[in-house]
């Protein structure tokens, strides 16, 4: 038998009162049919809305439409193993880090466990606060390396501030997240395709429309009929899309395989392609600067 492919997993990070709680629950709510799998710390720490909850165990609690709710306490990793084996197993599995832990190093940990993939690192930053903690002696290093690690920072909580201060912390997170994209959320609600792997193709890869989020995203549908260099085409797609939040597909490299590619913000991976899948990439971007989609 095949060894089943690895689940991604998305870690969520952000300061304390960034809003990871609230995204955590709304994508719970928009799950379509996904199986998210929650991991925290404790319980208490994350209050998942009572009406999702069908089931309570001691370590896992039984969510609305497949979702479990898992608790690793203090040893991440064998918490990570039982959760593999799960079945069905999950689509996704989303770690909410503490408000004080660096995002980044819980994945570098995850990254070593074979049934698991990094999605990606998904920061929260609360706009009305976020500049001021960036420069506070007793707040800043925690905050700043937290941007650092992130390949997506969604800037929460935008309507607390004016479009001036809007302008002036949007640029000054695209400077400390070093190079990872700024989303702009309120209320914590954002397209899942954003946040999680698996549902860049819950909509249409032919004409694709990002769905659930107030800002402004394009999304283009490349057919890829031609072989490429999937790494060199990771980069050139980088280029083409300065806005670019996500992306994913199937391309065929210069030997005729297909290949996997997965692009979150800064982040661009090649893998081996599941079965019976159709050469096609979509991609999710900013449409700030004009995009130059590949002719050749």
């Amino acid at each position: 038998m095949n060894n089943p492919s690895p689940i991604p997993v998305t870690v969520i990070g952000g300061y304390l009162g960034s809003g990871k709680t609230t995204l955590v629950n709304h994508l719970l709510r928009n799950a379509g049919g996904k199986r998210l799998a929650i991991m925290v710390n404790e319980f208490g720490e994350l209050p998942i809305d009572e009406d999702l909850i069908e089931a309570e165990g001691d370590e896992l609690i039984s969510l609305a439409g497949g979702c479990v709710c898992c608790s690793f306490g203090s040893d991440l990793m064998e918490a990570m193993s039982k959760l593999a084996e799960l079945s069905p197993r999950p689509h996704n599995v989303i770690l909410e880090a503490s408000g004080v832990a660096l995002p980044g190093s819980i994945a570098s940990t995850l990254s070593l466990l074979p049934d698991f993939s990094i999605d990606g690192v998904v920061v929260l930053a609360d706009a009305e606060t976020v500049q001021h903690r960036a420069t506070d002696k007793f707040m800043a290093d925690t905050i700043i390396r937290q941007l650092n690690d992130a390949d997506i920072v969604l800037l929460n909580k935008t309507d607390l501030v004016s479009a001036e201060e809007l302008v002036n912390t949007r640029n000054g997170l695209m400077s400390l997240a070093n190079g990872a994209q700024v989303v702009d959320t309120r209320d914590s609600v954002v397209s899942p395709a954003i946040v999680l792997q698996d549902f860049m193709w819950s909509f249409d890869s032919e004409s694709p429309q990002l769905p659930d989020h107030p800002a402004c995203f394009e999304t283009h549908s490349l057919p890829m009929d031609e072989a490429v260099d999937p790494q060199l085409f990771i980069e050139s797609l980088f280029n083409d899309y300065p806005g670019l939040v996500r992306a994913k597909g199937f391309v065929k490299d210069l030997n005729g395989d297909l290949k996997t590619l997965q692009m979150v913000g800064k982040r661009g991976v090649v893998s081996a392609a599941p079965p019976e899948v159709k050469e096609g990439l979509v991609v999710i971007f900013t449409p700030e600067t004009p995009a130059k989609p590949r002719q050749d």
